[in-house]
């Protein structure tokens, strides 16, 4: 007897959005947060990445997901696609440059515009695909040639819909603002300008949010009660943007600056953002300060708000600052000789600061960043690592004061504002955390509430070992990205109860809102929101996500840890949608950066294709590792095809891949030596061909045909325990190309790139 739930099920219309895949499948996210629809190629035909549709589930795979039908198109929303214009056999036509739309968009003779045949352009359609027909479309926008300087981010802001040109009414109200701070701007505020405040930044930075000043103090009434009294003044963006103006309305709908190599998308005007709110030296500008008392055992005895007016003694960069520190007597210290004194009194307050930290068991992993340097022309001249010292970790230690400061005193005043919350690990990453530390040994685990501390703790036990890389990347991963909610439910990786950001209002909306609320109860007034614009795609993204993991915030008491405001009403509702739409626009800040880096990378290592580099696997999965170069810091695939001619098992558990016979392991942290072997720049997409030093590995390779029946075809296959991962099903039918690995392997040490046919994506 058939199960009724069963069949009512397969009847249901599904209302959700398509995601495309390369490969020419796709799937429906359902709005309602359960499991993602499959839809065949077939199905695809007739719908577009990002349409809204209603779908039915047509039938089940064998480990009971989803395979569907779409029954409807419900939106398509008028999204520009961006791609190459063509010329094939006299007919005109743009492949997308994102390969989720899975076909070529149709271009009418007369409407090429002004394109050229290898132009990048932007289409509008004209009309929908079909089942038996392609989307047709016309040329919008010429942006240029593909290798055109600066094209990878053209690319990239328009197709993850990043607002990068301002309205007119913004830069008109821009346009009108003062040169300087003015007599009448100075009013009600604390003058400052005598208090040698000096910016530490990077030496490529253009905008200065932040002003950092530190002297001795005594605080509390011990004689002994030793301490210091620390100054951050940050930018007064709330006084030149008022609530609901042009400028407003452009800035929240960026809710961020976007940054790329040697290029700024900037949330204000630059009038403002690199000139009237950006604290530049010898220049008096308005700030709003968080004045506090720090005891020697970095603990913040009082603080207090207020504006004031300031002027920048100094543009210090970190190298500077780092240097001085080192050497107080050196020749950076003997020319910045009058600032000295505080630097080295910033410098015992981050120490005592950082003390406390310890001893709040906030997480601190090693991780190393990296930046790209470009050329003139846009093209990376080298890719190397960030170099923390104790100048960068001083600034942080005064922002995360500062930030903390400001979510204490909103919860003491009981306002609502947008906490920069981030919550521990979700129960499932719990448990794959607690089988991969019991896999490897690590003697330590962690419970079903798990602290900072318990993370730290087991941070440390593995200093020393040889998997400590991967054991911190697995801690790292277990943890839930930060959001913007005005529910206050701590920091979890800080150690936190209330946090919030203050620190950047040039960047960011939060920062902005943050100060107008900090203002209100400055003045004994209360903030009131504007009517923003309705939220965008990103916005729905991440509030159905968040739905999935984090489930609906129960009801509490104002300001409370981990509760909801008890005014739920649309005042709470349109703080809510705000916190969405600024978490969201700053996920889409950092895929539209990372977009970009990709495409650089991959332009870089076409130019290395063949060469061989030592790297680390820095991820395992059941169709390959991710292998990270040591001296370009560029991450590839080496595909499960290329690990040699047997099968290999992923253990979930120990995140590695495993040889059955050879019982060779491919782990995060594994040395190997690889080659580049194929770059794929539309797909942002490098390959690597893993090198096998020694004759015992390269005999057994050769005598592969001698192996006993069992042994898989030509290149190695998974056994990942049945069933396909998304990630999978873009390689499906790949192995049968592989069939030169013995070759390949005969000719090891050669520089020749083994040439591969396109795989699926990763």
């Amino acid at each position: 007897m058939k199960n009724s739930n069963f069949t009512t099920g397969l009847l249901e219309e599904i209302e959700g959005t398509v995601q495309g895949h390369r490969d020419g499948h796709g799937f429906v996210l359902r709005d309602d947060g359960q499991s993602d629809i499959y839809l065949p190629s077939n199905e695809m035909r007739a719908v577009l990445h990002k349409d809204r549709v209603k779908a039915r589930v047509v039938r089940h795979d064998r480990k009971g997901r989803p395979e569907g039908r779409v029954v409807e198109i419900i939106e398509r929303p008028p999204q520009p696609i961006i791609g190459r214009l063509l010329q094939e056999s006299g007919v005109w036509l743009v492949a997308p440059e994102d390969k989720r739309y899975g076909q070529d968009i149709l271009i009418p003779k007369g409407a090429t515009g002004t394109a050229k045949a290898g132009q990048v352009v932007v289409v509008e359609l004209t009309e929908p695909p079909a089942l038996y027909g392609q989307p047709v479309g016309r040329v919008k926008e010429v942006l240029g040639e593909v290798d055109d300087p600066g094209m990878e981010i053209e690319i990239a802001v328009r197709k993850y819909d990043v607002p990068h040109v301002f309205s007119e009414a913004c830069i008109a109200q821009a346009r009108a603002l003062p040169d300087k701070v003015r007599p009448q701007d100075k009013r009600h505020r604390v003058d400052l300008t005598d208090v040698p405040l000096v910016t530490i930044d990077g030496e490529d930075a253009r905008d200065f949010d932040d002003a950092v000043y530190c002297e001795p103090a005594k605080v509390g009434r011990a004689r002994s009660a030793n301490g210091w009294r620390l100054l951050v003044a940050i930018a007064d963006v709330s006084h030149y943007v008022e609530t609901g103006s042009a400028i407003d309305v452009d800035a929240y709908e960026r809710a961020t600056s976007v940054y790329f190599p040697r290029r700024v998308i900037p949330m204000l005007p630059e009038k403002l953002s690199n000139g009237l709110c950006s604290l530049n030296p010898e220049v008096e500008r308005l700030c709003m300060v968080c004045d506090m008392l720090v005891t020697a055992k970095g603990e913040i005895h009082a603080y207090q708000f207020y504006p004031a007016v300031m002027y920048s003694h100094a543009r210090l960069t970190y190298t500077e600052v780092a240097a001085i520190l080192a050497n107080t007597r050196g020749a950076e210290a003997l020319r910045r000789r009058a600032l000295v004194p505080q630097l080295e009194h910033l410098h015992d307050v981050y120490r005592a600061l950082l003390g406390a930290r310890e001893r709040r068991g906030a997480v601190d992993f090693d991780t190393v960043e990296t930046q790209i340097v470009c050329d003139e022309n846009g093209r990376i001249e080298r890719i190397e690592p960030r170099v923390r010292n104790d100048a960068h970790r001083l600034i942080e230690e005064a922002m995360l004061a500062a930030n903390v400061c400001s979510a204490d005193f909103i919860v003491q005043h009981k306002r609502i504002a947008l906490y920069r919350v981030h919550e521990g690990p979700t129960p499932e990453k719990r448990e794959t955390l607690r089988n991969y530390l019991k896999a490897v040994g690590i003697g330590l685990s962690i419970g079903d509430d798990p602290t900072p501390a318990d993370f730290q703790a087991i941070a440390e036990a593995a200093q020393g070992r040889p998997d400590a890389q991967q054991i911190h990347t697995m801690l790292l991963r277990s943890m839930q990205q930060a959001i913007y909610t005005p529910i206050n439910s701590g920091h979890f990786g800080l150690a936190y109860e209330g946090y919030a950001h203050f620190t950047s209002p040039i960047r960011r909306y939060p920062d902005l809102l943050v100060h107008r609320v900090i203002k209100s109860i400055l003045a004994r007034t209360r903030y009131q929101l504007p009517a923003l614009p309705t939220p965008g795609e990103a916005h729905a993204k991440l509030a159905k996500r968040l739905q999935k993991t984090r489930g609906v915030p129960a009801e509490g008491g104002d300001g409370a840890p981990g509760a909801r405001p008890r005014k739920a009403d649309a005042e709470v509702r349109a703080w809510e949608a705000a916190g969405l739409h600024c978490s969201a626009n700053e996920r889409r800040a950092d895929e539209a950066s990372r977009d970009v880096e990709a495409w650089l990378k991959c332009k870089y290592m076409r130019e290395h294709l063949g060469e061989e580099y030592s790297g680390v696997v820095t991820a395992a999965t059941s169709f390959g590792i991710f292998v990270t170069l040591d001296a370009m810091y560029v991450e590839g695939l080496v595909h499960i095809t290329e690990l040699g001619g047997e099968y290999f098992k992923f253990d979930e558990a120990r995140q590695e891949l495993r040889g059955e016979r050879t019982g060779i392991r491919y782990a995060i942290g594994t040395r190997v030596r690889v080659q580049v072997s194929r770059v794929d720049l539309d797909g942002r997409k490098i390959d690597f061909r893993l090198i096998r030093e020694g004759e015992e590995l390269l005999a057994r390779a050769m005598k592969e045909k001698g192996v006993p029946r069992d042994r898989p075809g030509p290149g190695g296959r998974v056994d990942a325990g049945g069933g396909r991962s998304k990630a999978q099903k873009g390689r499906d039918g790949k192995a049968g190309q592989e069939s030169a690995l013995v070759q390949t392997l005969k000719s090891a040490g050669k520089k020749a790139a083994a040439k591969k046919k396109g795989r699926g994506r990763r």
